[in-house]
């Protein structure tokens, strides 16, 4: 039984999650679980107490309801942020590693909205990074530091091409220089668990945009070839 005495939502309320909870539980109430969904997360992306005591209840839900599936998603996405919630976010192990496996399930079907539960995936493997800075790979670009010389290099995958350049705001992406991607055999770690995830999935679009952004890039600067992905991670590592 969930102790709701210290759990607040984003007014500051005690009871009200509980009962739009019971509510969502007893029958499908768009209005009660637009009302959750903005007390457990708000338009901020913060989350609170209540998200991560909420959160067990959620994944119970989910393999029936689409909404609680994605809600409980997202509270695990947020789960990195500065919530103060260290010791909830711990206590929810369990209903997190059951996500992790509904959300493995729901993708082998797969569905038309892949990448939204593809990034919750990602999170429930703590892996918050690539769930907040992975797109589809459709009109992607990526800010990244040259290692060897620090000029600040954009890379571009999906529908423009797959390049390296030095962006000017008046003339564009210029002096252009093809990435190299990485084989599939030469992926490892989290790069390539995201790429055999993609292909098994048949989502060929987001395979190849991994391989992109876990290859290789030339810094049109001063020529020197970096990994993409180690150096947008070492780019937007959060100040801690």
């Amino acid at each position: 039984m969930e102790n709701w005495e210290q759990m607040y939502d984003c007014h500051g309320d005690v009871d009200r999650v509980p009962e739009l909870l019971a509510q969502v539980e007893r029958e499908e109430d768009a209005e009660a679980w637009e009302e959750l969904g903005y007390r457990l997360v708000l338009e901020c992306d913060s989350i609170f107490p209540a998200s991560f005591t909420a959160l067990p209840r959620l994944v119970r839900l989910a393999p029936r309801s689409e909404r609680a599936r994605g809600l409980a998603g997202t509270i695990v996405r947020r789960a990195a942020g500065h919530h103060h919630c260290d010791e909830l976010l711990a206590g929810c192990a369990d209903a997190i590693a059951e996500l992790r496996e509904l959300l493995d399930r729901h993708l082998r079907s797969r569905p038309d909205d892949y990448l939204a539960p593809f990034l919750d995936l990602l999170a429930t493997q703590e892996q918050y990074h690539w769930s907040a800075a992975l797109g589809d790979f459709s009109d992607d670009f990526y800010q990244v530091a040259c290692p060897h010389c620090a000029a600040e290099v954009t890379i571009a995958i999906g529908s423009h091409g797959h390049y390296s350049a030095i962006r000017d705001w008046h003339l564009g992406d210029v002096d252009r220089r093809d990435l190299r991607p990485a084989s599939p055999e030469g992926l490892s770690g989290i790069g390539r668990w995201m790429h055999e995830t993609a292909v098994r999935d048949g989502k060929a679009g987001l395979a190849d945009g991994i391989a992109h952004l876990f290859g290789q890039a030339e810094c049109p600067r001063c020529a020197s070839v970096f990994n993409i992905a180690d150096e947008y991670a070492s780019f937007n590592r959060p100040v801690m």
